[in-house]
């Protein structure tokens, strides 16, 4: 029997929120975090034109993170393609 997979893909088109933070792990790897925002815009039953706005949060490693360090700015239209992956935390 074949064994079936599963596709973990997801592309964003939007807007830099503020510009890439970079730091360093403790081997010396570089990770580059940001926020995107994707705004959606409708006109709702009575004709009145709604706006939602969503944050992607996003985490870029290795050379690819100091590119983004370096190239990308608040305001920025960029395009990001990657996988999903959630993070979970305990609070105090």
């Amino acid at each position: 029997m074949a064994q079936k997979m599963g596709l973990n893909r997801v592309m964003v088109l939007g807007f830099l929120g503020r510009t890439p933070e970079l730091k360093f792990t403790a081997e010396g790897k570089p990770v580059a975090k940001f926020s995107v925002a994707v705004n959606e815009k409708w006109k709702d039953s009575a004709g009145a034109t709604q706006e939602r706005v969503e944050w992607i949060r996003v985490v870029s490693f290795g050379r690819l993170a100091e590119i983004c360090g370096e190239y990308l700015y608040k305001g920025r239209h960029v395009f990001v393609e990657g996988r999903l992956q959630t993070r979970g935390w305990e609070d105090r």
